[in-house]
């Protein structure tokens, strides 16, 4: 059967055309990703300001969950890519047999987790009193899947490592689409449309927020179950057998499982760091008021759309690299990882720049309220001009994460949340009065530090070093 995966180190093949072949199922898997957050946000921001607040006090909390389990997948999914660039396929397979233990597990854990932070985060947030239910209901609806999104983490990582990016591409297509028509019919109640100049009656459960959360789970169980089913479809470049006893996958690997925790651990860290700065940057705009937070919150959203071309060059940039080392063409892993930092940066700064010129209609997708628009429009203009920076910086996360050397990313995201954003925040906003505008020039300090000290520890090429380490330990 024919195998949806790139030859990687076929040398007939250019670098950049290998990156972009490799890039683009990303990319585009990131626009269907960003197209159904902006319906989804824009359906719940038809409702007001309110509803808005109740489904952004919800986010941080969902990108540290989130992330915590894409550094575990890392962990595995690093090694596959060193092993298959090596030919070790076998042990390819026992790292991938190993990774859906620790996917049962971390399910688990993340499911009681986020079961157990639902009540009180909204409130620790400074989610006003009408907010804050709402916001626990969505965080209880999405959590209480949260075995089939580990799923959805693991298995695309897996999948991506051994090269295949069109696959979760595909899955998350249809669950994308999934979602937007459970919007549709949840998050609205029973009302009459006109189509084709006929008057229809469309039913709706009017469940609003809530509605918007159960959509979402029900995509995730979708996607969780046909990637977890791709891993062992013969299609797969494994080609995964599971027929002979149970015991091989649920049976600890000490060694992997080490390798795993040394990989994946910095990743965590910076997740953490990311996320945690992320938490307490919403409790500090929160203070500014609803209007404000909803403007900010929107502006990430509508700024997400050109993270699209940096996060895909990231994802093959991690496989280009994890492959190359294997195959121990360090020179190859070079050339790629410069390409990516070039093509990550000059293709985010021209998404910059039309997040400029288009400011005002990208945020009124998202929102009817004349207030929400016009902070947000200069809110999208301020935040335009770190785009090339933050390219540099995503791109380079990916490099040094394919090298093993997650703990170049976290030292980088630690110095740039914490040492330059949160600080500047704080006294931005509030001694100095800038308010929500203070925020957003945090933000670009932030992502201008990130983007030069990414490039400098590029050039050092030290993170072509480090794999033996973690294996050592």
């Amino acid at each position: 059967m024919a195998k949806f995966t790139v030859d990687l180190l076929d040398q007939s093949c250019s670098p950049s055309k290998t990156i972009l072949l490799l890039a683009w199922p990303a990319i585009l898997e990131q626009l269907l990703q960003t197209m159904v957050s902006y319906v989804d946000t824009a359906m719940v921001g038809s409702m007001g300001a309110d509803a808005t607040a109740a489904v952004a006090m919800t986010t941080s909390l969902s990108w540290l969950v989130n992330g915590l389990m894409n550094a575990a997948a890392l962990g595995f999914s690093v090694q596959i890519s060193r092993n298959i660039g090596s030919g070790g396929i076998k042990q390819a397979e026992r790292i991938v047999r190993q990774a859906m233990l620790a996917l049962f597990a971390g399910g688990l854990f993340f499911t009681v987790l986020m079961e157990l932070l639902a009540g009180p985060m909204p409130l620790i947030l400074g989610a006003e009193p009408w907010i804050a239910p709402h916001s626990t209901n969505y965080l209880r609806i999405v959590s209480s899947v949260q075995l089939f999104n580990t799923s959805m983490v693991f298995c695309g990582g897996i999948l991506r490592g051994a090269g295949d990016t069109k696959t979760p591409m595909q899955v998350n297509l249809l669950a994308n689409l999934t979602n937007i028509i459970g919007n549709f019919f949840l998050i609205f109640p029973s009302r009459d449309m006109r189509i084709f100049g006929r008057t229809f009656q469309v039913w709706g459960a009017g469940w609003g927020v809530e509605g918007a959360a159960a959509a979402t789970a029900f995509s995730g169980v979708l996607s969780g179950i046909l990637l977890f089913m791709a891993i062992f479809s013969p299609r797969f470049t494994l080609e995964l057998q599971i027929k002979p006893t149970l015991s091989q996958i649920f049976k600890p690997d000490k060694t992997i499982l080490k390798t795993a925790l040394a990989v994946g651990s910095p990743a965590a860290l910076e997740r953490i760091v990311m996320s945690s700065g992320q938490l307490v940057l919403t409790r500090l705009v929160t203070g500014l008021g609803v209007v404000p937070f909803a403007a900010y919150f929107l502006c990430n959203q509508a700024e997400s759309i050109s993270y699209l071309p940096g996060f895909g060059i990231a994802i093959a940039a991690t496989t280009l690299i994890g492959q190359s080392l294997g195959a121990g063409n360090k020179e190859l892993a070079t050339k790629y990882g410069g390409l990516c930092l070039r093509f990550a940066s000059l293709l985010m700064g021209g998404a910059g720049l039309l997040m400029f010129l288009f400011s005002k209609p990208l945020i009124s997708i998202f929102t009817p309220d004349a207030e929400v628009i016009a902070l947000g429009m200069i809110g999208l203009k301020i935040m335009a001009f770190s785009e090339p920076f933050f390219g540099l910086s995503v791109a380079a996360s990916g490099i040094f994460r394919g090298a093993g050397d997650a703990r170049s990313a976290f030292f980088i995201t630690l110095l740039g949340m914490w040492g330059v954003r949160m600080l500047l925040l704080y006294i931005l906003c509030y001694p100095a009065g800038y308010g929500i505008f203070g925020a957003w020039y945090a933000m670009v300090a932030d992502m201008l530090a990130r983007g030069v000290l990414s490039y400098l520890v590029f050039r050092k090429n030290r993170w072509q070093h480090l794999w033996e380490s973690h294996i050592e330990r």
